[in-house]
């Protein structure tokens, strides 16, 4: 497989990732976090880093905006609940490792 089409099938998948995840507003981020390590702001974090490795500047509420499909603030007021103790024990935990 030539790299062209290696990139355009990882653009795929990662678009096919913000789908996902758009679709399971239910998996909060705490959730993402303790069971995978990582959560949709990891995503915009990884995102403006690679960007700015390649030269383009890219602010992180941009990178945000990308991932979540709409202003941060916005998606955590209609979808983020508060975190409970025992989702922040399992957090926590997950630290310590």
């Amino acid at each position: 497989m030539d790299q062209n089409k290696q990139n355009e099938i990882e653009a795929a998948v990662f678009r096919r990732l913000l789908e996902h995840l758009d679709s399971r507003k239910d998996a909060q981020n705490i959730d993402l976090m303790i069971l995978a390590g990582f959560c949709r702001n990891c995503l915009s974090k990884w995102y403006k880093a690679e960007a700015e490795k390649r030269g383009e500047e890219v602010d992180y509420d941009s990178a945000r905006e990308l991932v979540y499909g709409e202003p941060y603030d916005s998606w955590k007021e209609k979808h983020q609940l508060k975190a409970t103790p025992e989702q922040m024990a399992a957090f926590e935990a997950t630290q310590k490792k």
